[in-house]
């Protein structure tokens, strides 16, 4: 189901410090070249390259996806992640800022995403993670 792998690959990004996520459904502009775009900043050339890492990492265990090409890793200034239907944009601030997808698909829906709270274990759970 796609808006779980949009979920799963924000999530990851969002792991890592990852900011601004969005996603853009490019479905309805017949002449796109993806259904998804995901468009998301990073604060620094290291800080790009662990979301890149963390988004490969999760979409591989938990949705059994590969990017089909990766382009950007020699510089981590822009990193492109191609999984066919979904394709991630990592950047950092100034080149996003530079390049403006966001408004370049203006006219496609958006969506926001920020990082979920994660469910406070109770002790009794910790308790038998501890005994396992």
């Amino acid at each position: 189901m796609i808006t779980h792998d949009l979920r799963v690959i924000a999530d990851a990004i969002l792991d890592k410090k990852g900011e601004n996520v969005v996603s853009i459904d490019l479905r309805p502009i017949g002449t796109a070249i993806t259904d998804y775009f995901v468009i998301c900043e990073g604060s620094s050339t290291t800080n790009v390259a662990a979301i890149t890492d963390n988004i490969v990492k999760e979409a591989r265990e938990q949705l059994g996806l590969k990017p089909s090409r990766m382009q950007g890793m020699e510089n981590n200034f822009w990193v492109i992640l191609d999984y066919g239907n979904i394709v991630v944009h990592i950047f950092q601030k100034e080149y996003r800022d530079f390049y403006h997808l966001e408004d370049l698909w203006a006219d496609a829906p958006q969506k926001t995403y920020k990082l979920r709270k994660k469910a406070k274990k109770t002790n009794e759970q910790e308790a038998e993670e501890d005994y396992e």
